[in-house]
């Protein structure tokens, strides 16, 4: 049976290592998320012969796994369609060939990305999900490894090597060991590095994209217990990678195979994979490694979603993610955009008294908090604490690295001082006493301006402040009747007093 919502577009992306059906469905905010993630784990590469053709079996590999696919597709009415190759269809010779059976059978175009536009979409799947201003990527397939230099955005560089997992597992050589394997694929992967300037001694980030850099990335996180979910934007350092491969090296591929946060079908190729990343880290200098989720086919989409606009990035991918959470939940924007005015009046006032030594940076963490301050009464209303801090920390929020998440889902979430050190004790070695006083600060700072518009008409039109040494009086300036805006700040201003140490008294002034 047919699904009747025909807003759906899908992408068939036929790696060297595995195939994939992804199908989309578009959302009100016009981003598109994922509905079917299908993969067969195909390694197309090993059917390659001698004369650089993919092999009668190859072909059999590719149309049944296609015919599966198809299946599958079948019941989606879908608008947007692209079947696309990478390096292991890009470097047959028989390609030609692969192109004319794909159409007789499917009626479908498959395309052969070129190396280039598999770089490049690579690095339009990153400057779109993060807040990255500066980078390389390294997207490490089966068959190639591309890899991109971005700086204020815009691509700079970018080069596909014709290696990837599988081929750089094919030098192993079974009379020598898994450590001395290694060493020949290293050796290999810096002479083919060091042929590209451009790549040395940038001290910048190193951005890991596909599932070789994912299945290292899980593998960190579980080691360390990791208390928060996601890993777009998740960061390591060399010594991670170092720790990691070194473990990986130590083990039998029949215990590799259990490592928890590896997928099985890697087991074998990861290795070679984690040389890679240590090896250009190396080369790049890089100051930290950071995955991203977001990759080629991601790419794709943001080439649709951004194709009538006159660049190929969002102005500002955190607006746009966070918009896009307002929309999700219907969060009332009137009521954020006036909470954002008071809120400002009185933080600048509070910033100019140096109070709690508060930063402009500490500004930025709460403007964004004030979008979705209490996500969760979206859930339930009772537990809306409890339900906005997990959305908050456990969703992948682009543009925010999980530190800046977690600093955004205390202040959103803040219900008092109990609830917020339930809420941080997981992450007490994440963040400063300070900084976990400062936080509870501006949580109440916000529950106290959001009670200021408790019935959503604006009915507040002005804050001031007067300071003294054990007083704040906050004088509320109103047009129409405040009474139940008088009524919740009263309750609530008690979190507030605790946090800044002080007394508030509320003064409510009506205006001409």
């Amino acid at each position: 049976m047919k699904n009747t919502n025909e807003d759906y577009s899908a992408i068939i992306d036929i790696g060297s290592n595995s195939m994939r059906l992804v199908i989309y469905q578009k959302e009100k905010t016009g981003r598109l998320y994922e509905v079917e993630n299908v993969k067969a784990v195909s390694r197309l590469s090993n059917y390659l012969d001698h004369e650089h053709n993919l092999s009668p079996e190859g072909i059999d590999v590719l149309l049944n796994t296609l015919a599966h696919f198809a299946d599958v597709l079948a019941i989606y009415p879908y608008r947007q369609f692209m079947c696309m190759a990478t390096a292991t269809i890009r470097q047959a010779h028989n390609r030609h060939e692969l192109i004319k059976l794909v159409k007789q059978k499917f009626d479908w175009d498959m395309i052969i990305l070129s190396e280039k536009e598999e770089a490049y979409y690579g690095y339009l799947a990153v400057v779109n999900s993060t807040s990255l201003t500066e980078g390389i990527t390294v997207d490490m397939g089966g068959g190639s490894t591309e890899v991109t230099y971005f700086k204020n955005r815009e691509l700079v560089h970018s080069h596909s090597f014709p290696f990837g997992t599988l081929t750089l597992k094919a030098l192993y050589q079974d009379d020598l060991t898994e450590q001395e394997n290694a060493q020949k694929v290293r050796q290999f992967v810096k002479d083919q590095f060091e042929s590209l300037p451009w790549l040395r001694d940038r001290h910048i980030p190193l951005i890991g994209i596909g599932g070789s850099a994912r299945n290292m990335a899980q593998i960190d996180q579980n080691e360390k217990s990791y208390p928060m979910a996601g890993l777009h934007q998740y960061q390591m350092n060399v010594y991670d990678i170092n720790r990691i491969l070194n473990y990986l090296i130590s083990i039998p591929l029949s215990k590799r195979e259990k490592v928890e946060g590896l997928s099985k079908d890697r087991a074998d190729i990861i290795i070679p994979a984690i040389e890679t990343f240590k090896v250009l880290y190396e080369t790049v200098k890089a100051d930290q490694f950071i995955l991203s989720q977001k990759g080629l086919r991601d790419g794709i989409n943001y080439s649709w979603l951004l194709a009538n606009h006159d660049t190929a990035y969002f102005p500002n991918v955190l607006e746009e993610s966070l918009n896009e959470i307002v929309m999700r939940y219907n969060q009332n924007m009137n009521q954020i955009s006036h909470v954002h005015f008071l809120t400002r009046k009185i933080f600048n006032q509070l910033f100019a008294q140096q109070l709690k030594t508060l930063t402009q940076a500490d500004w930025s963490y709460l403007s964004h908090a004030i979008y979705v301050f209490n996500l969760g009464q979206y859930i339930d209303s009772e537990s809306s604490a409890q339900h906005t801090f997990y959305l908050l920390a456990n969703q992948t929020i682009d543009g925010l690295l999980n530190h800046e998440k977690l600093i955004i889902a205390l202040i959103a979430s803040y219900k008092d001082s109990v609830t917020f050190d339930q809420f941080v004790k997981p992450y007490k070695s994440w963040l400063t006493k300070h900084e976990r006083k400062k936080y509870r600060l501006l949580g109440s700072l916000l529950k106290l301006t959001y009670a200021l518009d408790a019935t959503k008409r604006q009915v507040i039109q002005n804050v001031d402040i007067q300071m003294k040494q054990k007083q704040i009086k906050l004088i509320v300036y109103y047009k129409k009747n405040p009474s139940a805006e008088s009524y919740q700040a009263e309750k609530q201003k008690k979190h507030f007093e605790k946090a800044i140490n002080k007394k508030v008294v509320l003064q409510f002034n009506q205006l001409n």
